[in-house]
């Protein structure tokens, strides 16, 4: 197989080099940590261990993680179990959200609109990653009991700000969730200075192992848990535990929080070097705050997928910000729902570079990006 330049971290990123060594040592604990015996309690001295460090990157007790299986995972815990706490206040069932959430966030939420009557309310993003923070301010009121914004839009790099989100959100005395899982490793925070109740995390974006996540709920939040059976993570989410995962979550969370993030210099020196190239083409929220990593870009009279499809032949791997479904491309529903049409969103292209990018690599990617855009708007002609 050929070597690919991979441009698409947002999505997953590789292993860590660097893991592979780990792993094998960790492979050696193989023990149930629910066990009192040797190999259980070294399996549980490996979890302590991956529950303290990652606690100890993020800032917060070792308490006050669930470590689970993914962002996925994350996010269904803190907004079902919140739904089904027994200490939530029915009288304040009104939930505020943004239109641009992950899946697992947005239809969590539209599960509990359907079923349980929940009230969601949807703040929208437009076009630009223009959010209507005015439209959110006047949908606070004392009915809100939960508040579920991200940190950072996985496809167009956008940052809310989660900091003013969450005091204009106590102030009604509503609990407030984040998806952080973009914002690991990729931007600075503090989630005790934010003052977040509960924030979501995923071992892949960090160049770690899959099937490994953590919700951070702080002290005093009370949810239930989705999951039944063991008593494991003090009854929160039952199931043995995905150690190996786990340690080289907390690994790679230590490692990557200590490097700085990929500068936003070198993203908006490869934007503006493409657009003195290609004519019509834009890049989404270029005026707003945004991951340092993310560029999210419309090309008219382009099909993303068929630029995407040329691209992967000439070895680069990024992605549309598009969703196949029975193997029939659809555009980005999130595009979507911030006012873009069909045609504009289907011609999208998303890069997230990661740590192993390189000049050369950018070089190398703008160069052949120019060439195929010429030569598939030659074809349309």
């Amino acid at each position: 197989m050929k070597t690919s330049v991979f441009l698409d971290h947002n999505a997953t990123t590789p292993f860590h080099p660097e893991l592979h060594g780990h792993v094998t040592e960790w492979l050696k604990v193989w023990g149930n940590a629910s066990s009192i015996y040797g190999s259980g309690r070294s399996a549980k001295r490996l979890l302590r261990e991956s529950r303290n460090g990652l606690s100890k990157a993020l800032g917060v007790s070792p308490l006050e993680l669930i470590l689970n299986s993914g962002g996925s995972e994350s996010n269904n815990l803190a907004i079902k179990g919140w739904w089904y706490s027994q200490s939530r206040d029915p009288l304040k069932s009104k939930i505020i959200t943004s239109n641009v959430e992950h899946p697992s966030v947005a239809e969590a939420l539209g599960w509990l609109e359907k079923n349980e009557g929940a009230e969601v309310v949807r703040i929208p993003v437009c076009r630009e990653s223009k959010w209507d923070y005015k439209g959110y301010l006047a949908a606070l009121d004392q009915s809100v009991g939960f508040v579920s914004i991200m940190m950072a839009q996985n496809e167009t790099g956008f940052l809310f700000p989660i900091e003013d989100i969450v005091k204009e959100a106590h102030k009604v005395g509503a609990v407030v969730h984040s998806d952080c899982v973009q914002a690991l490793g990729k931007i600075p925070f503090d989630l005790k200075s934010i003052n977040l109740d509960m924030a979501s995390f995923s071992s892949h974006k960090v160049y770690a192992l899959k099937g490994a996540g953590a919700l951070y709920v702080k002290k005093g939040t009370e949810i239930n848990s989705l999951i039944t059976g063991g008593g494991q993570e003090r009854q929160r989410r039952a199931g043995t535990e995905n150690l190996l995962s786990l340690a080289s979550f907390n690994w790679a969370v230590e490692k990557r929080l200590g490097e700085e993030p990929f500068s936003s210099v070198i993203r908006d020196n490869f934007e503006n070097n493409i657009r003195k190239s290609i004519d019509g083409l834009r890049v989404t929220g270029e005026s707003e705050k945004r991951l340092p990593n993310t560029s999210h870009l419309m090309i008219d009279g382009i099909d993303g997928e068929s630029l995407l499809m040329a691209l992967d032949l000439k070895g680069f791997e990024v992605s549309t910000g598009a969703a196949c479904s029975s193997g029939r491309p659809e555009p980005s529903q999130i595009l979507l729902n911030m006012g873009y049409s069909k045609k504009e969103a289907q011609s999208s292209l998303r890069l997230s570079f990661g740590r192993c990018t390189t000049q050369e690599h950018i070089d190398s990617f703008s160069k052949t990006l120019i060439e195929l855009v010429e030569r598939l708007r030659g074809l349309s002609q």
